[in-house]
């Protein structure tokens, strides 16, 4: 029989986290396939860890990662995709943003089509801000001019991957990981399935603006370098006003067209202009040498305190 793994990972969910478990439950329950639940906590410092441990002692299907401390929501899913065995694995959020009584409809799509990849994409985002839904919608247009790979619009790591995809990913050895672009990356057949996003049942986001700009700094890092290129371009653009500033002073004091010895303001302007560039292009060599250097220190991407039911 095929086997499907539902891949959640959790911090601070002590809010929503039974009431998750009932819905994905109900969800699989039916389903002509061997299943189980995946949790990863990622250091959660709330009553998390104590209610995924009581859920793993009362059924065996659950299976449950602590983390050592919080690592962050990449690495989370990346540790249940490294510790599953299924043919197919489901991965969402446990605030139920991501129904879990879509799973059928997921897997129903996968069959017709018979798709390695179904990525869910949001047609709404239900009670979220508009600021929030501004940034996200910028953001998945921008990633995808900056980028050499093409990602599917407003998704998020909502999907379902086959064995194949998985086998792949487990290959991948960075450590900044961006999931949905690697699953992009790594290609095969992938098909869009389309839902309406809810609310969060409980609790607070975990991504604040201040952690979506880390992680969309990071997917620009890893999946372009387009802004070494527009730093390259905004120093040659600086050498070419520079040199006609310098021609036109010159040629200025010969024929007397130029009095630049009154212009103070133009000056201070130009340095200011020429500074900020400067200072613009040694950040972005910067961000990128910063992304060299947690590579080559090699750390493992999560420390795992304790394992149940694998």
């Amino acid at each position: 029989m095929s086997k499907l793994s539902v891949i959640i990972p959790c911090y601070n969910e002590e809010a929503v986290i039974m009431e998750s478990y009932k819905a994905t439950v109900a969800a699989l329950d039916g389903l002509p396939h061997e299943t189980e639940i995946i949790y990863v906590n990622d250091g959660s410092t709330d009553g998390t860890y104590r209610l995924l441990n009581g859920i793993a002692a009362g059924d065996s299907r659950v299976k449950v990662i602590h983390f050592s401390r919080n690592f962050g929501h990449q690495p989370a899913v990346t540790a249940g995709i490294h510790h599953c065995d299924a043919d197919w694995a489901v991965i969402m959020d446990a605030d139920l943003q991501d129904p879990p009584e879509l799973i059928p409809d997921i897997l129903q799509t996968r069959e017709n089509e018979q798709a390695n990849v179904v990525y869910c994409v949001r047609r709404s985002r239900e009670k979220e801000s508009w600021l929030k839904r501004f940034t996200a919608r910028a953001f998945y247009r921008l990633i995808n001019v900056m980028s050499e790979v093409k990602f599917p619009l407003d998704t998020g790591d909502f999907r379902l991957i086959d064995r194949q995809v998985m086998d792949e990913f487990n290959r991948l050895r960075e450590h900044g990981k961006y999931i949905r672009g690697l699953i992009s990356w790594i290609g095969f057949r992938q098909t869009p399935f389309y839902y309406e996003r809810k609310a969060r049942f409980a609790g607070s986001t975990k991504y604040p603006l201040s952690k979506m700009l880390r992680f969309a700094t990071s997917a620009l890092l890893y999946f372009s370098k387009k802004p070494l290129l527009l730093a390259t371009s905004l120093g040659f653009f600086s050498v070419i006003v520079g040199l006609f500033l310098a021609i036109f002073f010159t040629l200025g004091k010969i024929y007397g067209f130029s009095h630049s010895e009154i212009g103070w303001t133009s000056i201070i302007t130009v340095t200011v202009f020429f500074g900020g560039i400067q200072l613009l292009t040694i950040g972005v060599l910067g961000q990128y040498i910063g992304v060299l250097f947690d590579e080559i220190k090699d750390r493992p991407e999560y420390i795992i305190e304790k394992k149940i039911g694998f």
